[in-house]
């Protein structure tokens, strides 16, 4: 059965509401990117990715690439993986508030420019289209994979840790959760 790694970016350098919408990572969050990529290497060679796919964003880039120097791939950029989108009539300082109220609610409750019951579909789709891969996403991302398996509407039901690796099958009957990854001790927003 291939394998699917999706992990959570490292410790970016600023959040929410901050003056970089793309942040990149921290000190931490960059010794997290090396140690991430050690934890996968040193698993045996017929359970390591093949591949390494990332979120468009800094944060996740950053965090993808010191794996994909091990393996020797280039790193596979995809937004399907990427960020929750938020309102565009939302600016950065808002994003927050916005955000806590979806935290607290359901995916068909979500409001903003899209429907993100289908978007949380569209980003569970995607990491089973990459067998043999970590996919390198987000929080809410992540909590969208977990909710569509589980058939579960509350958007955040796990809260992983920055470089949480929660571990997938991929087979006849479709992507399977075979392991959550670490949970934060702290709350995301």
């Amino acid at each position: 059965m291939p394998l699917i790694y999706l992990i959570r970016h490292g410790k970016p350098s600023s959040t929410w509401g901050g003056d970089d919408v793309d942040p990149g990572l921290d000190a931490a969050g960059q010794a997290q990117a090396i140690e991430v990529a050690r934890a996968l290497m040193s698993r045996p060679a017929s359970e390591r990715p093949k591949r390494v796919v990332s979120s468009p964003l800094r944060r996740c880039l950053e965090t993808a690439k010191p794996l994909a120097e091990a393996l020797g791939v280039d790193i596979e950029v995809d937004p399907a993986v990427g960020e929750i989108p938020t309102p565009k009539a939302l600016g950065a300082a808002e994003r927050p508030a916005w955000l806590r109220a979806a935290f607290t609610g359901r995916w068909r409750d979500i409001q903003g420019d899209l429907d993100y019951d289908v978007w949380r579909k569209a980003v569970c789709a995607a990491v089973a289209a990459r067998p043999a891969t970590a996919v390198f996403s987000h929080f809410v991302a992540i909590n969208a994979v977990l909710s569509v398996l589980a058939d579960e509407d509350r958007v955040i039901g796990f809260r992983p840790d920055h470089t949480s690796i929660s571990t997938f099958g991929l087979g006849d009957s479709g992507l399977t959760l075979l392991e959550r990854g670490r949970e934060a001790s702290t709350a995301v927003l």
